[in-house]
């Protein structure tokens, strides 16, 4: 590996065998999450009958974990190595999934242990994407990041697209909680891939100094480590006005998909793989636009790449908002709009990712996205709790339309900003 890293050009990253494994334990994750997310809306929506505001509740508490304990993850992260914890934590949020339906099946599941179940869940989480972003330079040189990030965009709307269906398929035939156990099993087998992973012995998982140091001078430090990456992410010339409006994105789009959530299974009516199908495109559409992000990259830039899909988002809402009370139109409106808004996040997301990696140091990678992560999750919280009381205050209508303003500001905010032409390598 290490005669690949000085080699003069980029190698594809999926022929390193580390990023390899660690590619497809991410996609069996991502699959997890597709047919988890299917799985937990016809759940809480159909099966246990939440109310609009109960359902931003089971949204947000997926997120709360994120404003608990992020931040210390992110300088946690940088004190230990990547690979166990990634195993750990991938596990255990198998291991925390599978008891929906084990309560399920016993016959005594309610919200609250769903709720309770999928926050276990999401902190397990917390620690997991903590550990993935700052181990990717190991496994791939600084300019394969956008491609390998486009791969794992790639495999991430890939499961978008099968995902979302299967998930649909299985809740329609063996129910929302067999469903769920399959998801388990995904993670899972996720954690036996990771721990076949290698990093590069000069990458990032190589423990520091401080990794070693003794558990009182970390509890002395840690959260000077925490605001050092504070300090390095909201004092940056392009990555502030880019976390600023990443924030604003998650806020209006936590909101948006579980208002999208009520308005497609409970306003439209719609089966639970008839909702698949439009997650589904989504990912389809995403793929395509991961596909293309290296070289919408090349072209005009990651900053202006990230811009581009801000300023689209607020009009994929916009159709959503329009689509009339019709199964046959409203189907048809709700499956462009995904199209449109897959498509954005698949050229976004390698983009972003490969420019906050590549003018971040290696030192504060974890810091610099565990700050990044926590902020948005906190405003996913908010998101997903006033996208549930304002779809049963004003509608689901209205509430789409402050959505649509929010995606907006996000837009703005970025558009206006030295993100513009930004580029990760000169």
């Amino acid at each position: 590996m290490r005669q690949d890293q000085s080699s003069p050009s980029p190698m594809e990253p999926l022929r390193r065998p580390a990023f390899a494994r660690f590619w497809s334990g991410s996609s069996l994750t991502f699959f997890a999450a597709a047919m988890t997310t299917v799985a937990v809306d016809a759940l809480v929506i159909n099966e246990l009958g939440a109310s609009e505001a109960e359902v931003g509740v089971i949204r947000a508490v997926q997120f709360l974990p994120y404003l608990l304990v992020g931040l210390i993850a992110g300088a946690l992260i940088d004190r230990w190595r990547k690979k166990p914890v990634l195993i750990a934590t991938t596990a255990g949020s198998g291991i925390a999934l599978s008891v929906i339906p084990v309560l399920w099946w016993s016959g005594s599941l309610n919200l609250a242990a769903v709720a309770v179940a999928l926050f276990i869940t999401g902190g397990f989480g917390v620690f997991t994407a903590a550990a993935q972003q700052p181990v990717l330079p190991s496994l791939v040189r600084r300019d394969e990041l956008v491609s390998a990030n486009a791969r794992l965009g790639q495999s991430m709307t890939a499961a978008q697209t099968s995902g979302p269906p299967l998930g649909g398929g299985l809740v329609s035939t063996i129910g929302a909680a067999a469903s769920l156990m399959a998801s388990s099993v995904g993670y899972l087998l996720s954690a036996v891939l990771y721990a076949r992973m290698k990093p590069s012995p000069a990458g990032a998982d190589t423990p520091t100094p401080s990794e070693k140091s003794a558990s009182s001078a970390v509890k002395r430090s840690i959260w000077r480590d925490i605001r050092a990456g504070m300090a390095f992410l909201y004092r940056h010339r392009t990555l502030t006005p880019l976390a600023i409006s990443t924030h604003i994105w998650f806020l209006a789009n936590s909101a948006a998909v579980t208002v999208f959530a009520l308005f497609a299974l409970r306003h439209l009516g719609l089966s639970p793989f008839l909702y698949g199908i439009t997650l589904a495109l989504a990912g389809v559409t995403g793929l395509l636009g991961a596909l293309v992000a290296p070289r919408i990259g090349r072209r005009i830039g990651e900053g202006n790449a990230v811009i581009a899909a801000r300023m689209l988002y607020p009009v994929s809402w916009a159709v959503v908002a329009l689509a009339p009370q019709d199964p046959v139109w409203g189907l048809v409106m709700l499956c462009f709009a995904q199209a449109l808004y897959g498509f954005c996040m698949g050229f976004e997301d390698p983009n972003e990712m490969g420019y906050c990696q590549a003018v971040t140091p290696a030192h504060l990678l974890g810091r610099m996205h565990a700050t990044m992560r926590s902020a948005n999750r906190s405003m996913a919280v908010i998101g997903a709790l006033l996208g549930g009381v304002l779809a049963g205050v004003i509608g689901y209508h209205g509430t789409l339309w402050a959505i649509i303003a929010v995606f907006t500001a996000a837009a703005v905010v970025i558009g206006l900003s030295p993100m513009r032409g930004a580029r990760a390598l000169p």
